[in-house]
């Protein structure tokens, strides 16, 4: 029966009772008469039709619809059944008396009750009614009582038994409920219905403890069980409501409220062995242990435990025949109140209680004295029989003066009353120890704090030559000034040294006559913070982008230890292809300074010989196998070019130049960071030996840490460390009279048989690779995955890179076919690269067939000095094939106007780098940039990979290039979807 909403209606709430899920509610509207009285037209209303009604709804309304639906019968089967049932079906299986799903019942009814009482307290100023056995809404009006009833709670014991009834009150009035049709519609709490009112009580009463009692006077409990059933459920009814005894006495005390927090340690053990099966040590002392935090009340000679609402607590007492209740009245609001402190400095308690390691226990402790003496909480240690713990405040006290080649470190260490000496401290953390034993025998544990802010002064400082005291070398000043930051220490040094971390302060030094050429802003900014670094012996590094300058910086550096007097030579050492190009940039920006280039089989191997020049330059390779002729040798300055040759530690060529003598290091490199941070011990290790510690060290402290757990703290400390000693800046900052770059990704689709070939590979090597990594792991599956990945790609390029005799079609040969046409034909300069040779051989056979004129460069050129030339000389020349790899270093090509990159690498430095021989100083056209990408292939899933695998080198310094090393499961399902 339809109700019209252009007449008056009113919105109603009628209760009802079902079979099994006990009492429910259902919305319905009402049509209203003329004179505005119920009539019996009325219409069921949910959340879907609601809205058609909304003029008469509020907020609450429209909650208590929602909830409603939620509890009829075709939600709860929707929702506790998966399957597709009748609710017939449903409810006879779920409900039968034998064969029933208990648990399930249980859960339905918690679901229901939750809801209950929300419709409930919602339901304040609402019509409400019973419904009629006949389905009619508005049988019997409902009148919702705001003001609360009471119950007390009757006990009355005599020599055989107790009598336990409940009475009611409702307005200061007894309330009749008993043998009159009152039922429960809620439990929990309890909502009554007597007569026509719909009665909530104060305390929140549980209507578990008065259904029993709807059509019985009262419950007999027998003289055998009374001391049990007082002590279990008596208390409880003592505690949170109001009791009447007869029989039996309730005594009602009160104290002051004594927070108490008691501490034991957790030790933990497997089977009782000084080892696990993983090799982890189960010794206390270590970091395996943890501390369990508990927190309790005293109340006078009485402990309680933590309660979510704590009211009141009662002990039984048995006194001969006789018990005695001891209510203690809680201070409830006072006790939420500390928990509420505890929990927001550190202490998350779960039940009261919480466990953390000895060091962050202690820690805490040691940072909150002030936060338990405000509250006056007492700190007890419950175990102390095996271990006295110190539990007083701590203290380190550090100070920090530059000296004329140190930073001497003077320390006070406090533990309550006694003194530790500095060196005990420093020994004992440099062993992972966490723990001192005190001249009072207590055992005082060092705080995490200590440990996270103090690690690597710890780790870097030195004994003086008379073993009494400490110091620090002068290139760990960013360390010191992060003390400072930090007002871990106080420090006195030289105003100038402090400029060091803000190179833009450092004081401007003139450029020497002789250097023929000017700096750009940025790059004298580069040349003062290399000569700040000449005055105080530091190395550095110079990592600006590529085609920024570095070589003119570094030039125009050794041009000014000529003016200054500077009679021995500096050796630069760089890979052999750059030679040529420090020949060129020597001779025209410091041509007095005399160079020597010592390479090639008939080099004098005389070191007596470089006396005689400013620069000696030589490769990589010459310097690995002439070192024992190179270590004689003391130079002003050793620089490395392209210094990520000696990214690995343990190679000959970082072995090598470790050996060099000299006065200062300092090394160039685009990419100081490609796929480690042991790429940054190693070369920072060489412009400042100590800087990062040992190689042992550095991988404990920053590699593991950085790399494995993403740890940001110790991210941000090898910046801090590294910070002023490499210099860094991107075109985008610094080169703003560069020509615009503008970058655009061009999609190719698949021919029908590229297509075809892609996913019979794909097929094979992904159900091959996940079996594998079910089996073996992610680190036995790299190699394959590779292998799997590499082809992948070679097909989206071209499947005859793979399949020589393939002879169908590349939708993305085609689409690089028609983009180089079209800009040749407006005489636009191109560099193509690709890291594949078989892809530039596919793309130079094009070239071939239609008679274009190009250069060409992999790592099989002989000679890329004239590949270079002939492509920047000559106007006819506007094609240059580039191997990625071959390609990505020392190369000027600022002729070309378009780079066309044809396949994606993993690492996008590595393409900016590419880029970056058009886009550099010296351009004077906007560079366009194109990125082929062929659709539905793993060339698509590499994109996102760069941008979700890159963050590591964006937070320290530049690039990371391991991405294999790196995928997830995930990762590789989602590459080869």
């Amino acid at each position: 029966m339809k109700v019209s909403t252009a007449q008056p209606f009113q919105l109603i709430y009628s209760l009802f009772q079902h079979e099994y899920l006990g009492y429910l509610f259902e919305s319905f509207v009402i049509q209203l008469d003329e004179k505005g009285r119920l009539t019996l037209q009325h219409q069921n209303i949910s959340s879907k039709n609601a809205k058609e009604f909304g003029k008469d709804l509020d907020d609450a309304d429209y909650e208590l619809i929602k909830l409603m639906d939620e509890m009829q019968q075709e939600s709860i089967v929707l929702k506790f059944y998966k399957q597709k049932v009748k609710p017939a079906e449903f409810f006879f299986k779920v409900y039968d008396k034998e064969k029933g799903d208990k648990a399930l019942q249980e859960t339905i009814h918690q679901y229901l009750e939750h809801r209950r009482a929300k419709i409930l307290d919602l339901l304040d100023g609402k019509m409400i009614f019973e419904m009629g056995r006949d389905g009619e809404p508005t049988w019997k009006q409902i009148q919702w009582e705001k003001e609360k009833a009471t119950v007390l709670f009757h006990f009355r014991r005599n020599e055989e038994n107790t009598h336990y009834f409940p009475t009611m009150k409702h307005q200061g009035e007894k309330l009749e409920w008993q043998y009159n049709g009152s039922y429960l519609i809620c439990h929990e709490p309890a909502w009554l219905i007597v007569g026509n009112k719909l009665l909530r009580f104060a305390k929140n009463v549980d209507g578990k403890k008065l259904k029993p009692f709807l059509n019985k006077k009262f419950i007999v409990v027998p003289r055998k069980v009374e001391e049990t059933y007082y002590q279990k459920f008596v208390t409880q009814l003592v505690a949170s409501f109001d009791v009447y005894a007869k029989g039996f006495d309730i005594n009602t005390e009160r104290y002051p409220v004594k927070p108490v927090i008691s501490f034991s340690e957790l030790v933990q053990t497997t089977n009782g062995e000084l080892f696990d099966k993983k090799g982890q040590s189960n010794d206390p002392n270590t970091d395996e242990s943890k501390i369990l935090f508990k927190i309790g009340f005293d109340y006078g000679p009485y402990q309680f435990g933590y309660e979510p609402a704590p009211n009141s607590s009662v002990k039984l007492e048995k006194q001969g025949d006789n018990y005695v209740f001891h209510k203690v009245r809680r201070d409830g609001d006072h006790e939420i109140e500390i928990v509420k402190k505890l929990q927001e400095s550190g202490l998350k308690f779960q039940n009261g209680r919480v466990s953390m390691s000895r060091g962050k226990a202690f820690t805490w402790l040691n940072e909150n004295t002030e936060l338990l003496e405000a509250y006056d909480i007492s700190v007890r240690q419950t175990d102390d029989e095996r271990k006295k713990y110190f539990i007083g405040e701590s203290s380190l006290e550090i100070k920090v003066n530059e000296s004329i080649d140190w930073f001497d470190i003077h320390a006070i260490v406090r533990f309550g009353d006694y003194e530790i000496p500095f060196k005990e401290l420093r020994k004992l953390i440099n062993k992972k120890t966490k723990e001192i034993t005190l001249p009072n025998g207590q055992i005082a544990v060092i705080p995490d704090a200590w440990l996270t802010d103090y690690a690597e002064l710890f780790a870097f400082m030195e004994e003086d030559d008379s073993n009494q005291n400490l110091r620090l070398k002068k290139h760990h000043l960013s360390l010191i000034q992060d003390l400072t930051n930090g007002k871990l220490a106080q420090v006195t040094m030289d105003r100038k040294l402090q400029k060091l971390h803000g190179f833009e302060e450092i004081d401007d030094y003139e450029l020497p006559a002789a250097f023929k050429g000017e700096l750009r802003p940025y790059q004298k900014a580069g040349y003062n913070w290399m000569r700040f670094l000449a005055d105080y012996s530091f190395g550095g590094c110079l990592a600006d982008d590529m085609g920024l300058g570095k070589t003119v910086q570094t030039l125009a550096l050794l041009q000014s230890q000529k003016k200054e007097g500077v009679i021995s030579p500096s050796l630069l050492i760089m890979p052999t292809s750059l030679i040529y190009n420090w020949q060129i940039e020597a001779s025209k920006f410091t041509p007095n300074l005399k160079t020597l280039v010592y390479t090639g089989v008939n080099r004098n191997k005389d070191p007596e010989t470089f006396a005689d020049y400013d620069l000696v330059i030589t490769s990589y390779g010459i310097t690995r196998i002439d070192i024992d002729i190179l270590n004689t040798f003391y130079f002003n300055y050793i620089i490395l070019d392209e210094s990520q040759a000696i990214k690995n530690p343990d190679s000959r060529i970082a072995k090598s130049v470790g050996k060099l003598k000299s006065r200062h290091r300092l090394i160039l490199t685009g990419t100081p960071l490609e796929n480690s941070t042991m790429d940054l011990w190693s070369q920072l290790s060489f412009i400042n030996p100590g800087l990062l510690g040992n190689e042992k060290y550095f991988k404990n402290e920053f590699q593991l840490p950085i790399e494995k757990k993403q740890d940001v703290e110790k991210t941000r400390k090898l910046n801090v460390i590294i910070k002023p000693f490499i210099l860094r800046r991107q075109k985008s900052q610094v080169a703003k009279d560069l020509p615009e770059k503008i970058e655009h990704i061009k999609y190719s689709e698949m021919s029908a048989e590229q297509a075809e070939k892609y996913e019979e590979v794909k097929s094979f090597y992904r159900n091959k690779i996940l079996e594998t990594i079910e089996q073996s792991g992610i680190k036995k599956s790299q190699l394959l995955l590779l292998q799997g990945l590499t082809k992948l790609r070679q097909i989206a390029n071209h499947p005859q890179m793979v399949e020589p005799e393939y002879e169908g079609e590349s939708g993305k040969l085609e689409d690089i076919q028609y983009m180089i046409e079209s800009a040749l034909s407006e005489g636009h300069k191109i560099l193509i690269f690709s890291q594949f040779v078989k892809h530039l051989s596919i793309v130079k056979s094009y070239f071939d067939e239609k008679g274009m004129a190009y250069a060409y460069l992999d790592g099989t050129t002989k000679d890329r000095q004239g590949q270079v030339d002939k492509f920047q000389n000559n106007k006819d020349i506007k094609l240059f094939l580039i191997s990625l790899r071959a390609g990505g270093l020392g190369l000027n090509l600022t002729e070309a106007d378009y780079v066309f990159l044809l396949d994606p690498w993993w690492n996008p430095a590595i393409e900016e780098q590419a880029v970056d021989r058009a886009h550099r100083i010296g351009q004077k056209n906007t560079v366009f940039t194109y990125k082929f990408i062929t659709r539905n292939t793993v060339e698509e899933k590499i994109l996102a990979l760069q941008k979700n695998k890159l963050k590591l080198a964006s937070d320290l310094i530049t690039t990371e290039e391991s991405f294999i090393k790196k995928l997830t499961s995930s990762d590789i399902s989602e590459l080869l979807a």
